[in-house]
């Protein structure tokens, strides 16, 4: 039944992962992919390239510092982390065991930077009154450096144990000894310093704000641009087991700190006024309207800063010499944390879901883990443990090596256009897998959902229990078996479902005006491939409209209808007498959107014409729906008023002649006359206004002579029907 099942589904792929038998058949939504997977939420669990879900390696949740957010941490060598917080300005203290407290709380709003030296100092760089404190294990403190600038952005120690301090607004690196004596070691054109490091050359490393820059500092202060990027900010550094430079950069709007901070420029800037001021933000979650793109494919090369890039984030490897490859880029998620685990692979937090990637030069990334929390905004290794630092409540977790032993994926919430049958839930995989389903009419799930389904438990799938509504949401539970049994590997879940119908609605329906006929013209053959996104059969079909001719007597109709379940849909249109409840079929079943009535069809008189919409070719007969609309009555006029005309009266060279015209049908609408086959002249009734079926008309001409003369006369009426009359008259 599966294979069939399956068999089937293989005629319908389109481009949404939406299956479908017919437009009003089942519906078969099919999640498979890492772009559809990526717009759930992932908790325990690991997005393969190819969108297969595995556990993640554990992630639990070490201290919750109580804070909003985590800008800086930083390990000391016996295991114990620290963490610089905002906007109270607090460093806490977590020790290898996951006991957390406040080590010191500064005068200042944000600790932005942290660093320790080797007899376990903790050194606390701040914001917006630059200042760097020197905290003993004991928690005393005291200003240990005040180089006069409004931000400490980055701090790191030299090969001889200096401290190196990276400042803005004036783009100063300083170089500060173990007495807290100091000096500019390099005054760059830049505004910001966002990131040191120190390689194992003893080079110090920098990233810049706002030209997105990596500079190469020697021990003697002069500096080297290693990288320009395309980017405004480099927001972290890593330094590699061959010595090459890991660069995460942000564009300008992803809203860090420092591009906050900064200069608008892109280009050297100079020193900013010391008397401004500061607000220091973080981006808020980021949203996936298209996940693929925060999983991008990696790029050759990178692009040079005069290039441009749409990239939100960017990850750049840099050798030695300058040269550099994209191996991560996203439209979508602001990253702000950088690090190379035990096997070198890099690891980038962002603030899409507080996600984290693992990322390999030459593949294409995985989302790894997700925390709890909006942002993932540092990454601190104490030995061989790499820790977490989430921002939006500021809480710290631990990066285990091993799998969760449970985790959870929940799908974006499904929306079925109308209150839908469920049909069944199934999935290909292997492993402890559960799912379960749940449903509400509501765009997002709240307490007017259904609750969570008991749980499936074999992939051939089951009916679904959630009870018929108009969206739906499934959650997988992926657990850890035995030692030897399979790991838990989810690659495909499909859910079925039937969309109440509903009715076709013709939304407009009008009448052309008088005498114009609609003339079908050829229609484009269309590739019978899939179907539409929205299941229907028509959606995509490109009709072009009818060409419009003059035909005497001719009353065409046009509308214009839809079907929101995207079925097929018939026309038949039907006439009754003005003065009349019985409606006769004129024309039946047919597929286009207007109708002429042939001018012999019908006897002349005024008449109401319905047109009904109808499913019936997608639908059984029992569940087929209609929908009808009557237009206003209108006159069918075929013949041309009787015109009759007096003798004419002479009067020396004037002649009068009274013509009298009538229609049994319409009114006249005009009337004109010529002499001699001259040109036509219109005249008015003689109560002045053509407004009735009858009419009587006063033709006064000159004569030119007193030979024979002949006076024609023609009135139409509102059906452009043409009746005339002549007669001869002879001047005096």
């Amino acid at each position: 039944m599966r294979k069939t099942l399956l068999a089937l589904l293989s005629f319908f792929v389109i481009t949404t992962f939406l299956f479908t038998a017919s437009a009003s058949g089942p519906v078969f939504w099919r999640v498979n992919t890492r772009a559809e997977v990526e717009k759930g939420d992932a908790v325990g669990v690991s997005i393969a390239d190819n969108g297969t879900i595995t556990l993640a390696p554990a992630l639990a949740e070490v201290f919750d510092t109580k804070q909003a957010y985590i800008w800086s941490a930083a390990a000391d060598n016996s295991g114990n982390v620290y963490l610089g917080t905002g906007h109270e300005g607090r460093v806490f203290k977590v020790d290898a065991a996951g006991k957390g407290s406040l080590l010191y709380k500064t005068s200042e709003l944000d600790v932005m930077a942290l660093a320790v030296d080797a007899a376990g100092n903790v050194y606390a760089g701040t914001a917006p009154d630059g200042k760097v404190y020197r905290i003993t294990p004991s928690g005393e403190a005291k200003v240990f450096f005040e180089p006069k600038t409004k931000f400490i952005w980055s701090l790191a120690f030299d090969a001889q144990g200096r401290l190196l301090v990276g400042t803005g607004d004036k783009g100063i690196i300083f170089r500060v000894n173990p007495d807290g004596s100091g000096a500019p070691l390099v005054n760059t054109t830049q505004t910001n310093i966002t990131a040191l490091k120190v390689d194992t050359a003893g080079n110090i490393i920098a990233g810049t704000d706002p030209g997105g820059m990596v500079l190469r500092i020697s021990a003697d202060g002069k500096a080297f641009t290693l990288f320009d990027s395309a980017q405004r900010e480099i927001r972290d550094l890593a330094v590699g087991r061959n010595g090459e430079i890991y660069a995460l950069a942000m564009a300008e709007s992803a809203g860090s700190g420092a591009s906050n901070a900064a200069s608008p420029s892109s280009s050297a800037s100079q020193p900013m006024d010391d008397g401004g001021g500061v607000t220091i933000v973080i981006s808020d979650v980021q949203t996936i309207d298209s996940p693929a793109s925060a999983s991008s494919s990696p790029s050759s090369s990178a692009s040079s800063s005069g290039s441009g890039s749409a990239a939100k984030s960017t990850l750049y490897r840099v050798d030695a010499n300058g040269a550099a490859d994209t191996i991560w880029e996203s439209k979508d998620a602001a990253a702000f944390a950088l690090t190379l685990d035990a096997s070198g692979q890099a690891l980038i937090g962002t603030g899409q879901k507080g996600r984290i990637y693992s990322v390999t030069a030459g593949e294409k990334p995985s989302l790894l883990a997700q925390t709890s929390e909006a942002q993932t905004s540092r990454f601190v290794r104490a030995g061989n443990q790499t820790y977490v630092a989430a921002s939006n409540l500021g809480k710290l977790f631990k990066l285990g090596g091993a799998t969760a032993a449970t985790g959870t994926y929940t799908s974006t919430v499904r929306e079925a256009a109308t209150t839908a049958a469920w049909g069944r839930i199934s999935w290909i995989g292997e492993g402890g897998i559960e799912l379960q389903t749940r449903s509400g009419n509501t765009a997002t799930p709240d307490s007017t959902w259904s609750d969570w389904s008991a749980a499936v438990t074999n992939p051939e799938g089951d009916a679904i229990k959630s009870p018929a509504a108009r969206f739906i949401q499934w959650r997988a539970t992926l657990k850890r078996g035995a030692a030897n049994s399979p790991a838990p590997r989810l690659r495909e879940v499909t859910v079925s479902y039937l969309p109440r119908n509903v009715a076709p609605k013709i939304t407009s329906l009008n009448f052309l005006p008088p005498g114009i006929a609609l003339v079908p013209l050829p229609q484009p053959i269309m590739d019978g491939g899939g179907g539409d996104a929205a299941g229907g059969e028509g959606a995509q079909q490109i009709t072009i409209p009818p060409r419009r001719v003059s035909q005497r007597g001719a009353v065409s109709i046009q509308w214009q209808a839809e079907d929101r379940n995207g079925d097929s849909i018939e026309y038949s249109v039907f006439y009754r007498a003005a003065n009349s409840t019985e409606f006769y079929l004129l024309k039946a079943n047919f597929k286009e959107t207007y109708f002429t009535v042939d001018p012999n069809a019908l006897p002349d008189g005024r008449y109401v014409f319905k047109v009904v919409a109808t499913d019936a070719p997608s639908n059984p007969a029992n569940l087929a729906l209609t929908d009808e609309q009557e237009t206003e009555s209108v006159e069918v006029d075929n013949t041309p008023p009787t015109v009759t005309a007096d003798t004419p009266r002479v009067s020396g060279g004037n002649a009068e002649m009274m013509f009298r015209a009538s229609d049994a049908t319409s009114i006249l609408k005009r009337a004109e006359y010529q002499l001699d086959g001259g040109a036509w002249k219109s005249v008015f009734p003689v109560d002045g206004i053509a407004d009735s079926k009858r009419e009587e008309f006063l033709v006064k001409v000159a004569l030119p002579d007193a030979r024979p003369h002949v006076v024609a006369f023609r009135v139409f009426d509102a059906n452009s029907n043409v009746g005339s009359a002549q007669v001869s008259v002879v001047g005096k």
